[in-house]
């Protein structure tokens, strides 16, 4: 049998580290909680000894960041299967120890291994996932949270992997969208690239063995030209300069204001942005209010879970005025440039009528509906779009090239 390096902790705190045979990781897990040592990491020796531990124990709080992301899909399955064996009778110890054999992500396995050691120890499954708040969103967790509370973690659960999917299928068919006009936009500078280094010096010898003038935009292309075939490495560093400053500028909280700025008034993609954070806004409220979480509450974590903040700013407007008495719809009604206008109308209707959380589905539904069109639609706006941002930059390139030829024709 294969031989495991192992560190755990006894019931006074103390540390343990060994070696032991075992037939896998797990088997040597629950050999040593048989003997009351909680496991802190397990790695075979081959690792161990080059200080690498094995994902699929890691036990700890702490997950390495190299290790590979655990996706949307994957927790969106976590949660449904979760559901469907909880239905079906099993215990949650045994429903999370069944899905840590099932998973292939290795460190979601090992989250949700130890998961399963934090629930043997008497916490609840809301204060299992809240250990990994980086993994399982607040919605999530709350969700959970107000299942357990109210003994049907089961419908929970299903509302959990509803909101996941919606989630996963609105982000999927944007990004199948961008996906075309990224494809074209690369080219276009693979191949410009290419025309500079390889063309435009053999037509510029030409000029200058015949004594061309240079138009000023010729020159320009020169320039570029003799740029990246004498100090390419110059130009590629000051690329990533510039890239690592504007992503460090993004990170501020004043660089996210602008590029959120950016996003939500830049043309053809306005419309989705808006429609996709309406989608997403009354799906996760719907949620969250018909799980019984309190609106105060299901507004914080609605906020967290937008990522633009310009709309975080609603919701935060929204929780202002419900703690001075007023109603969630008057904050998105006077948020029309953000929110369409139907948003906020039906939102007043849903209050009034006590329907908030059904009316908000409907509305989730209509804009989940309306993303879908408008993504089918994005490709037909994009194309003659950048055929015409083509054909400007090719035309640019031929007349800079063609012009010095026929200043030469007419010298004759």
């Amino acid at each position: 049998m294969p031989v495991f390096h192992y560190k755990a902790r006894d019931t006074q705190g103390a540390e343990l580290e060994g070696d032991r045979e075992a037939k896998d990781q797990y088997e040597l897990a629950k050999a040593l909680r048989a003997e009351n040592l909680q496991p802190v990491f397990i790695t075979d020796q081959k690792n161990a000894k080059r200080g690498i531990f094995s994902a699929n124990i890691k036990l700890n709080h702490y997950t390495p960041s190299f290790l590979a992301r655990i996706s949307l899909e994957e927790k969106m399955n976590f949660a449904r299967n979760a559901a469907v064996m909880i239905g079906a009778g099993l215990s949650l110890s045994k429903a999370l120890d069944v899905m840590t054999r099932q998973t292939t992500n290795e460190k979601f396995k090992g989250i949700i291994f130890a998961m399963v050691d934090t629930i043997k120890r008497g916490k609840t499954f809301a204060e299992a996932l809240e250990e990994y708040p980086n993994v399982f969103p607040g919605y999530f967790r709350e969700m959970v949270r107000a299942g357990e509370k109210s003994g049907k973690l089961e419908d929970s659960l299903k509302l959990v992997a509803m909101q996941l999917k919606k989630d996963y299928t609105l982000r999927r068919k944007i990004r199948s969208a961008m996906i075309y006009p990224a494809i074209i936009i690369l080219a276009m500078i693979g191949i410009g690239i290419l025309m500079l280094i390889y063309v435009v010096p053999t037509l510029v010898q030409t000029f200058g063995e015949l004594k061309v003038e240079l138009p000023a935009s010729t020159k320009f292309i020169v320039f570029l030209s003799q740029a990246l075939v004498d100090s390419w490495y110059l130009m590629l560093l000051g690329a990533a300069v510039i890239g690592y400053g504007a992503f460090r500028a993004i990170k501020t909280a004043a660089g996210k204001m602008v590029a959120d700025w950016a996003f939500i008034h830049a043309p053809v993609i306005k419309g989705i942005n808006q429609k996709f954070n309406a989608a997403r806004t009354c799906r996760t409220l719907s949620s969250l209010l018909s799980s019984g979480v309190d609106v105060l509450e299901a507004l914080s974590i609605t906020k967290g879970v937008l990522q633009n903040s310009y709309y975080q700013a609603v919701l935060e407007n929204a929780r202002g005025l419900i703690q001075k008495g007023e109603t969630i719809s008057k904050a998105f009604v006077a948020a029309e440039g953000l929110f369409p206008p139907l948003v906020g109308e039906m939102m007043s209707v849903g209050e009034e009528t006590g329907e908030l959380s059904n009316m908000l589905l409907r509305l989730s539904i209509f804009y989940e509906n309306e993303v879908s069109v408008a993504t089918k639609d994005l490709s037909t706006i994009i194309e003659p779009l950048l055929m015409i941002i083509i054909g400007i930059v090719v035309g640019f390139f031929a007349i800079s090239m063609i012009s010095p030829m026929y200043n030469l024709v007419g010298a004759f």
